[in-house]
């Protein structure tokens, strides 16, 4: 780390939109991506995870967005087909001011962390955004089951329902790059009552 504002990170360039307190899960084969988990696990540290705009998570090179996530490894298995598999937890937002390739292909970043969002309740009128939520966790189970519910916290709620609502990663991104909860929350709602409304109307 070179300050408390920047950091080099080892970077991870997913077709995904990582949040802060949001699960991700993966399955890693790449000899330059099982050396960037070993040195995590080893120096505790963390990696990050940018949505790819051009390229592809494997095999080659890939273009990302400037603004990303920092992944932290929570567990990690042998799966069915001998891979390793990984369970990794969002935490601080960054912007990555410069990347480089290593020998081995990997991608490393100097990143700028971002500020954490202020904490603001779910207003009253978003409150069913926060039940909305509250039942689909119900029926997902263990992805979340060992995250702690903050459904009073409008940053909390949108996060997570950007994560499950079927949305576009672009708009994930959108959604992440904003630093208001009750914002965020609007965002949810105009797309809700957007895709209600064309569910309500009738066929032709």
């Amino acid at each position: 780390m070179r300050s408390a504002t920047h950091a080099s990170l080892p970077l991870f360039p997913l077709n995904t939109v990582l949040f802060p307190g949001g699960p991700l899960r993966l399955r890693i084969f790449e000899p330059r991506y099982l050396d960037m988990i070993s040195r995590c696990m080893r120096e505790d540290s963390g990696f990050g995870v940018a949505l790819i705009v051009a390229g592809r998570e494997a095999g080659g090179a890939a273009q990302t967005v400037q603004i990303g996530t920092l992944a932290r490894i929570v567990d990690f298995e042998q799966l069915d087909d001998g891979l390793l598999g990984i369970t990794a937890r969002g935490e601080r937002r960054f912007r990555i001011v410069h990347t480089h390739q290593e020998n081995d292909g990997l991608n490393v970043c100097q990143v700028e962390w971002l500020e954490d969002e202020a904490r603001a309740e779910v207003p009253p009128h978003y409150e069913i955004l926060a039940e909305l939520l509250r039942r689909a966790l119900e029926q997902i189970g263990p992805a979340y089951g060992e995250i702690t519910p903050a459904y009073e916290d409008a940053t909390w709620v949108g996060m997570r329902l950007a994560e499950i609502l079927p949305l576009a990663a672009i708009e994930r991104q959108e959604l992440l790059e904003l630093n208001d909860g009750p914002e965020r929350l609007q965002w949810l709602q105009s797309r809700l009552d957007i895709q209600e409304s064309r569910d309500e109307e009738p066929d032709n």
